[in-house]
């Protein structure tokens, strides 16, 4: 990039100011794009908080979630359902405050949560999504003509990848025995 750089401010400086000049206006008009996008769905999430469809949300994906993350702890529930319906609406960032929530509430007791930690961490960096809101707004943004068509790949793809993620982490336990 730097080469470029150089070798085009000898042979065409106009273009190299027009360029960035053109990109850091694309730069702030997606940024004021995800801005929006996260402020509909974080607002959606406020919302579901104080209505109390939170902890509604919480006691209905409890049964998956002990099961899954071994936890029977009321508020470590409710903060991993929280990061699991955020990252099912593909809404990874705002998922993070949830998820650093959920990882403090479990340093409690470490002894009995080292695995739900995992498991968390697991299930965060494969991504699964159901609703991948943050792609599409950026492919509409982006004047995709079909913005939603990246929704079966993306479900298909980040299925298959949590599940042998979650597989692994199983058999990590087996064998390191947590």
């Amino acid at each position: 990039m730097f080469i470029s750089l150089v070798v085009l401010i000898f042979v065409e400086p106009n273009l190299i100011i027009n360029t960035m000049i053109n990109q850091s206006k694309d730069v702030v008009s997606l940024c004021i794009n995800l801005l929006a996008i996260y402020a509909v769905w974080l607002g959606i999430l406020e919302i579901v908080d104080k209505s109390g469809l939170g902890d509604k949300l919480a006691k209905f994906l409890s049964p998956v979630i002990k099961r899954l993350f071994k936890i029977n702890d009321a508020e470590q529930i409710k903060y991993v359902s929280y990061n699991l319906s955020c990252n099912l609406l593909g809404l990874g960032n705002a998922a993070t405050p949830s998820g650093i929530k959920a990882i403090k509430s479990m340093e409690k007791d470490l002894k009995h949560t080292k695995f739900a930690m995992l498991m968390l961490l697991v299930i965060n960096s494969t991504g699964i999504q159901f609703l991948p809101t943050t792609v599409i707004g950026l492919r509409a943004s982006a004047q995709s003509t079909a913005a939603a068509d990246i929704i079966l790949p993306t479900l298909i793809s980040s299925l298959i990848a949590t599940t042998i993620a979650v597989g692994l982490l199983f058999i990590y336990k087996k064998i390191k025995k947590l």
